[in-house]
């Protein structure tokens, strides 16, 4: 059953909600996380919280499970108020929480962790009795797994299963489930759905965060959808039009181009082999561009470089006076590929992919939590061994897995996360800037401090590095000022490709737009750029956008997207590969084909619309260069 069909048998509209909070408001010093937001979820109904990153979701789920208290508003279990703060077996017995992040153990047990804190019998651990216990545990709510079997062995979707039972088993009739569907295939997906159904129809109540809108039309019955800490819309999933839903997101509209205007550059016909061809036979009504017209794009790439070499920047695309680019900056035509991937693939991670990123043109991965675009950004710097496929630079082939190799072929790189990834924290600014670049500092391996000083100023220089001088422990520079750190290592060696992943992750908005910036004049200088991330002002600085879903591309748009059409295809709502979002009317209405199930990733665990082009489909939209 979908949401389309009506609610679970386990809804019972005069009981008491399930959950019940009003008016919460959060505040984390300045910066307000909540602002007097509501959520009612039902006995017996799936209900959905949407939201892009910083909507809000997290705060609230860690308000409901009583990890943090509000400011202000009332929260209540089934007509009761919320228990005391702190007190958590009280919390435990009316709300749990499944994280996307396994929260079991994986050296005990089954049995072990179901009950871990609480075995039963007194200090005597009787351990025949444990298992029987948990085993009658997990059959009563259908779960087939081994109580004796070490939960490391568990697959993903089985581990789930055991977190929601030993949820349950404490009394809780109100699940939170935080992405459950990040790490499952499509056949997982299904099972879980199916046993999300039924314990829905026992009476349980689900409250169901995912960056997935497909998931949402397929499970749920309501949805919230949360945006800059607001409540801006909740309505029944059934009957509610896609559009709608995803412009509640990202107060996107119709009316909306005016950001379109602002990124849309000037088409001009391609040549080739004496054959024309118009900007418009590049793109589909929608703005994304056709399989078709990507391929014969490397083709017409031949003429564009030979006068790319003439292209020039007005005036207007210099630097504001705010250090932002002017809507308006002509940027010249991308040259001669710079990197290249032929079906590049990373089990687990991201179907077979073709990637051509040209000299002077920045290319986004867009794409959500377990979409594959992170592991994508990955795998082209070496930190993960693809399963299949090669990586190229200028021609060269990059050893997989080998980030040393990397380097040398020319790759830089910009972490997800500068803390765990990117920086020596008790080490100098100078240090950390020069990690890539020891072998540069010195004869025979040695390091002058000297040299390393005299480098380290030129990047700070040139990044305008707020630091009192290279010997400044890079721990104590504000966020912005250590990711720029990131950034100048990345770019010591003077690289041929740029990857960033979420380069602008917790900064301010000052040096976000320094930091995106940079990424541009890398670009623009005439080497190559890649930004993997999910935030849309991260991926406006692109000449063009792939948009990756449950790993496979899914739609590809030039410069001029909208916040709309790029939010549905990231969240898995385009009907096919290469095209905008998926039929605007409501959910059980409209063509097939454009259907709610119809999400880019097929049930055969393939995770490809069946679009026509094959069995390689993903491959095809990613080849050739918005013109």
């Amino acid at each position: 059953m979908t949401a389309a069909d009506g609610p679970g048998d386990g809804v019972r509209p005069g009981a008491p909600a399930a959950v019940h909070a009003e008016g919460i408001v959060k505040r984390y010093g300045p910066t307000l996380a909540l602002d007097g937001v509501g959520l009612t979820v039902r006995p017996g109904e799936a209900h959905a919280l949407v939201g892009r990153n910083g909507a809000g979701k997290s705060t609230l789920v860690s308000v409901l499970t009583g990890m943090q208290r509000p400011d202000s508003g009332t929260v209540r279990f089934h007509g009761e108020p919320a228990p005391a703060f702190g007190d958590t077996a009280a919390w435990r017995s009316r709300v749990a929480c499944v994280y996307q992040r396994s929260m079991v153990v994986p050296e005990l047990t089954v049995a072990e962790n179901l009950f871990l804190n609480r075995f039963p019998g007194g200090p005597r651990i009787r351990w025949k009795a444990l298992r029987a216990r948990a085993g009658a545990l997990l059959e009563g709510y259908g779960v087939a797994v081994d109580p004796a079997a070490r939960t490391k062995e568990l697959t993903v979707e089985q581990r789930q299963f055991v977190e929601i039972a030993r949820a349950l088993s404490f009394g809780a009739r109100t699940v939170i489930l935080d992405e459950p569907t990040a790490q499952l295939d499509a056949a997982g997906i299904e099972r879980l759905f199916g046993k999300l159904r039924e314990l829905r129809d026992q009476g349980v109540a689900f409250l169901f965060i995912s960056h997935h809108l497909q998931e949402v039309y397929e499970l749920c019955d309501t949805v919230t959808v949360y945006r800059d800490a607001r409540q801006v819309l909740t309505a029944p999933v059934a009957g509610l039009p896609r559009r709608e839903l995803v412009a509640a997101m990202t107060a996107d509209t119709d009316a909306a181009p005016a950001r379109t205007a602002e990124r849309t550059r000037t088409a001009e016909a391609a040549r080739a082999g004496g054959t024309a061809r118009t900007a418009e036979a590049v793109r589909t009504p929608d703005g994304a561009r056709t399989a078709e017209a990507v391929r014969a794009d490397e083709a017409a790439r031949t003429a564009d470089a030979a006068h790319a070499s003439d292209e020039t920047r007005t005036a207007d695309a210099a630097h504001a006076q705010d250090g932002t680019r002017t809507a308006d900056a002509v940027r010249p035509v991308p040259g001669e590929a710079v990197l290249c991937t032929e079906q590049l693939a990373l089990e687990g991670g991201f179907a077979p992919v073709d990637l051509r990123v040209r000299a002077g043109e920045v290319l986004g991965l867009a794409g959500a939590t377990a979409s594959g675009n992170t592991a994508l950004g990955e795998t082209l710097a070496g930190l993960r061994r693809q399963t299949a496929g090669t990586v190229r630079v200028r021609g060269r082939t990059v050893r997989p897995g080998s980030v040393p190799h990397a380097l040398d072929a020319g790759i830089g790189y910009v972490p997800e996360d500068r803390h765990a990834q990117g920086l020596v924290p008790h080490r100098s600014v100078a240090e950390n800037a020069t990690l890539t670049v020891a072998d540069q500092l010195g004869p025979w391996g040695t390091v002058l401090p000297s040299r390393t000083r005299r480098f380290a100023r030129r990047m700070i220089e040139s990044l305008d590095i707020k630091t009192p001088g290279p010997e400044q422990p890079v721990s104590g520079l504000s966020g912005g000022n250590q990711q720029k750190v990131v950034v100048a290592r990345a770019l010591a060696r003077d690289p041929a490709v740029l990857v960033a992943v979420r380069p602008t992750a917790g900064v301010d908005v000052k040096s976000k737009d320094a930091l995106l910036g940079v990424v541009r004049d890398v670009a623009d200088r005439g080497s190559a750029a890649v930004i993997v991330s999910d935030e849309l002002d991260d991926l406006r600085v692109c000449d063009r956008v792939l948009a990756l879903f449950h790993g496979r591309v899914v739609a590809e748009y030039p410069a001029g997207w909208s916040d709309r059409e790029l939010v549905a295809a990231m969240e898995g709502m385009t009907a096919r590969r290469g095209h905008g979002p998926a039929d605007d009317g409501p959910a059980d209405e409209g063509p097939a084909d454009d259907g709610p199930a119809d999400d880019g990733r097929a049930r055969d665990g393939t995770g490809a619309a069946d679009d026509g082009s094959g069995g390689d489909a993903g491959t095809d939209a990613t080849e050739g260069n918005a013109p």
